[in-house]
């Protein structure tokens, strides 16, 4: 495995689990504790961890967005689980409103059966997709392109909204916590899935278990907002319980 293949694997271990010990390094890529500590060291040096006795913590603040690809590749059969039942609550002539995001992707993916929707999405990844659909009608919001999310925002992704009503909207987040919220990385994007908010009937979110509990960067809204969540069966009980009584509906993709 090349150097920059095992930063990617550390990289990914440390969102998931927040620390990696050297030892477990070592057996995971077969790789001497040597050239363990110099993927630290280097990672280390761009910011990206920092080392304590024995291995490593993740030292990425709330602001950090895994790149696209890399969450991409996070989670994945929990993401395609999730599409798999969210595709019930969307039928044939729904307005449909579809965040940016992987697992909003997933989704996308899974439309070419579902007739006369109208899909409004700021996610070039997610047109792309839907492009060559000639049952179901496309809107783009328009706006600045983010290079390597290619997800726009700015006012003029903002104000489609302010001028469009839709029945769902199937949002995704950074962060799902009891007290704060909805939270996500980018603040040009969190503005962007509030005006969402605002222009939609029903808010679905759709999101694997490792965000909840966590906070991003910037609010996106209250847990009042949403309606439906989406989630895997790895979601902590306790949290899937209190969101319950605060009267969120939980689907459990398994």
């Amino acid at each position: 495995m090349l150097a920059e293949e095992r930063h990617q694997h550390i990289l990914l271990l440390l969102n998931e689990k927040g620390a990696v010990t050297v030892s477990e390094l070592c057996e995971q890529f077969g790789v001497s504790e040597m050239t363990v500590r110099r993927d630290l060291a280097a990672l280390e040096r761009k910011g990206l961890l920092r080392r304590v006795h024995g291995g490593a913590v993740s030292a990425r603040g709330r602001s950090y967005e895994p790149p696209f690809l890399m969450r991409s590749s996070q989670h994945a059969q929990e993401k395609q689980r999730i599409a798999e039942a969210a595709l019930p609550l969307i039928h044939d002539g729904d307005s449909i409103a579809l965040d940016v995001g992987t697992t909003t992707l997933e989704i996308a993916k899974r439309l070419s059966d579902v007739r006369n929707l109208t899909i409004v999405t700021p996610s070039l990844h997610i047109a792309n997709v839907l492009a060559d659909n000639p049952h179901n009608r496309i809107i783009l919001t328009g706006g600045i392109l983010r290079p390597g999310e290619l997800s726009l925002v700015g006012p003029f992704a903002e104000r489609i909204f302010a001028e469009l009503f839709v029945d769902k909207l199937f949002l995704g987040i950074g962060g799902l916590h009891l007290e704060a919220g909805l939270t996500e990385y980018n603040l040009e994007d969190a503005q962007v899935k509030r005006a969402m908010l605002c222009s939609a009937k029903e808010c679905i979110v759709v999101t694997d278990s490792s965000k909840l509990g966590r906070i991003a960067f910037a609010a996106v809204g209250p847990i009042s907002v949403m309606h439906t969540l989406i989630t895997d069966d790895k979601a902590d009980p306790a949290i899937v319980s209190r969101l319950e009584e605060m009267g969120v509906r939980v689907v459990v993709a398994s």
